[in-house]
């Protein structure tokens, strides 16, 4: 084992396995600990680990000698390997840091009902996400609209189908399927891991045979959209307890209206979803599709959704425009809720759901250089605060004093 004393802190660097390197920053007050891995000994075509981790003894691993150079740490050890781990990918598993040449997937940007001014509309061949949502000019064709969709990812069959194509037919038994009105919402709640994607593409809207519109009488079906993320972030400054209750408490949530269809997830979940740092991961609201809360909670969570209704209702909030022919509506369903009014006449609408997962790693793949994929995972990984370390800051201007000598088994 080697260790680097500094001034403020020491750096501990101790080889686990040929493959990952465990690099301890301790702060002289004995207080902080931060780990890092390297990319190293993987197969270079399946990008997989090549070393059995178990059948490496601890003990028989040591530091012959390490040296800091511009942009690495060299560390050779007594199995003769010798590692080579960029400072900056070292420094990204600080809280709240990142190694700047892998770059991070998009940057957060909240928005109201002020978006109506300039909605984010991109070409058929682009796609951005820092809105949560995009309208995509696309030829107005269900074809088309299909083919879109499967350049951003798999397209997730459910219950529904695939790529849906339907009037308001009660072809499903789902609201979804009607001419009512729907209040903001995210859809597949009941689902473990809800949709992540979805996309709708109104391909004509007209009235139905033998109806005919008074002067001035629209057919409605107006489209809403209203950002999850602010609309949490404003529950988060307003009524922290309410956030909290909603952040905390677990729901059932299920769908069994089909036939031969009874769905709920894994486990219960609360309605708003946090990953680590506080940061937003998914909010889950459909109040038509939620089970019974528990009686023990049910009074602080119904006082609670009752103010993340009225924030969600805020006319600020509420971005309303009208579905047209040859613009696909694209959001994240983990973020962006929606909704639309009632309307007459008959509706075609197609669409799908895209997994999470599968579109993110197709954004990667092509928005970051090539080798870099995996470095801007562990960045997000760095966004979201490593649960035990502290800012680089804190870490290196920790007050001079004795450091507390740590034993790990």
């Amino acid at each position: 084992m080697g260790i680097i004393e500094k001034s403020a802190h020491k750096t501990t660097i101790q080889r686990t396995e040929t493959s990952q390197i465990r690099m301890e920053r301790q702060a002289l007050d004995g207080k902080s600990t931060t780990e890092y891995r390297t990319f190293q000994c993987v197969n270079q075509d399946t990008k997989q680990r090549n070393v059995d981790t178990f059948q490496l003894r601890e003990e028989d691993l040591k530091v012959v000698d390490f040296k800091e150079t511009e942009d690495k740490l060299h560390v050779n050890w007594s199995d003769g390997h010798e590692s080579q781990h960029p400072l900056s990918y070292l420094s990204c598993w600080f809280k709240g840091a990142y190694a700047e040449e892998f770059g991070k997937d998009h940057t957060i940007r909240l928005w109201d009902s002020s978006i109506e001014a300039h909605p984010p509309s991109v070409p058929y061949n682009q796609f951005f996400v820092d809105h949560g949502w995009e309208a995509i000019d696309a030829p107005v064709y269900p074809e088309s609209t299909e083919d879109l969709l499967k350049r951003l990812g798999p397209i997730r069959n459910t219950h529904y189908g695939g790529f849906y194509d339907f009037t308001p037919d009660l072809a499903m038994a789902d609201t979804a399927y009607t001419n009512l009105a729907l209040p903001a919402h995210t859809d597949t709640t009941y689902f473990t891991e809800p949709a992540g994607l979805q996309a709708f593409h109104c391909l004509s809207h007209e009235p139905a045979p033998g109806e005919a519109l008074e002067e001035g009488e629209s057919l409605g079906g107006e489209s809403l959209l209203v950002d999850g993320f602010k609309a949490a972030i404003t529950l988060r400054k307003e009524n922290p307890w309410a956030f909290k209750t909603l952040a905390q408490v677990e729901l059932p949530w299920h769908a069994s209206g089909n036939v031969g269809i009874s769905i709920s997830p894994d486990k219960v979940y609360p309605v708003i979803e946090q990953e680590g740092g506080g940061h937003l991961k998914r909010i889950r609201w459909n109040n038509d599709d939620r089970g019974a809360v528990n009686p023990y909670d049910a009074k602080n969570w119904y006082a609670a959704a009752r103010v993340w209704n009225e924030i969600l209702r805020r006319k600020e909030n509420e971005y309303w425009f009208k579905l047209e022919p040859g613009k696909i509506v694209i959001f994240n369903n983990w973020r962006v809720l929606h909704g639309r009014s009632a309307f007459k006449g008959i509706r075609r609408i197609c669409g799908a759901y895209i997994p999470y997962d599968d579109f993110v790693s197709c954004y990667r793949v092509t928005n970051t250089p090539g080798g870099r994929v995996a470095g801007r995972s562990y960045n997000n990984r760095a966004r979201m605060g490593f649960g035990r370390g502290k800012n680089y800051k804190e870490i290196t201007e920790a007050p001079k004093q004795e450091a507390h000598v740590i034993e790990k088994s």
